[in-house]
């Protein structure tokens, strides 16, 4: 078994065709499919249903491929980790990030991050996907909120962040100056869409009063707040969300009080992760970009769960 033919059956699975899979690992065809039917025979396993279409694996077939990403993950985490210990280049690194914290994060981080010998490749997508990339070990580590206490995954908790409502004047609850977390109601509350792990963080605020009836879903935050001023209600969105509001709209916001509900956001690696140089410096830069009074743990005990 060489890890080439791991390699080979990684691509087939990914690209579901012999020609395409054969351009990605730069091969010829032949070479690809040849390699992929010794490592069958030595196995004594069929890893790859040919008569589907498109060509997909067997079941014995998907744990081995799980099993083969595993294997070249840790292998390209042991010749990064040599590579950054012997020279100055930190090498390639691949991030994952949720969608309710890139527009943040990312502006300042990506610039930060040219300055350094990281090479990095950002991926932004839901909670659910990314802990499912990080496993197969198509990323390296993942920005998010936590906790996740997903078994083989460390959580390293970075900072912590307030939800803040937004209320349009038009709204009851525009009068006050704060807005109690009990009495926060489910009518007129515009939320995003299912399958954001924000959306289920400000259910849990309202005591998981979840009435199809009354909750309205968006595909983002930005667009919770154009709904609210074209259409009235109110929303909730991350403390860090009100540096991008005019300041015509930061007279909208409310602070949620008794008790102040926070986001704990961390860094998500796998359990086997050994490229601790290259994570430092990428924690070290996040730290840099959120405000010192975020960076606080005190605020864990309020940190609202998933």
């Amino acid at each position: 078994m060489k890890i080439q033919q791991l390699k080979y059956i990684i691509a087939l699975d990914e690209h579901r065709h012999f020609v395409r899979a054969a351009e990605y690992c730069k091969v010829s065809q032949s070479t690809l499919s040849s390699m992929i039917q010794k490592l069958e025979e030595e196995l004594d396993v069929q890893i790859f249903d040919r008569n589907a279409h498109p060509i997909k694996p067997t079941l014995l077939g998907e744990t081995l491929i799980a099993q083969a990403r595993d294997v070249v993950s840790r292998i390209n985490y042991i010749k990064e980790s040599v590579i950054s210990e012997k020279t100055n280049d930190l090498g390639n690194i691949n991030m994952g990030i949720i969608p309710t914290i890139a527009p943040y994060i990312l502006p300042d981080f990506i610039k930060k991050i040219s300055n350094t010998n990281i090479k990095i490749n950002i991926s932004e997508t839901k909670t659910e996907t990314i802990i499912e990339e990080l496993k197969k070990g198509e990323i390296d580590f993942a920005l998010l909120a936590t906790p996740l206490d997903e078994e083989d995954i460390l959580e390293i908790p970075i900072y912590y962040e307030r939800f803040v409502a937004y209320i349009s004047p038009n709204d009851p609850l525009f009068i006050n100056k704060n807005i109690e977390s009990s009495e926060i109601p489910t009518n007129n509350l515009w939320l995003l869409q299912e399958g954001h792990c924000f959306r289920s963080q400000i259910l849990n605020i309202c005591n998981n009063k979840d009435q199809k009836n009354t909750i309205y879903e968006a595909g983002s935050i930005n667009t919770l707040i154009n709904i609210v001023d074209t259409n009235g209600g109110f929303t909730v969105i991350p403390e860090l969300h009100i540096n991008l509001l005019s300041d015509f709209q930061k007279n909208y916001i409310r602070d949620i009080i008794n008790p102040e509900p926070v986001r704990e956001i961390s860094i998500i690696i796998r359990n086997d992760f050994v490229r601790e140089k290259i994570l430092n410096v990428i924690i070290n830069i996040i730290k840099e970009i959120i405000p010192e009074h975020m960076l606080n743990d005190r605020l864990k005990k309020f940190a609202v769960k998933l």
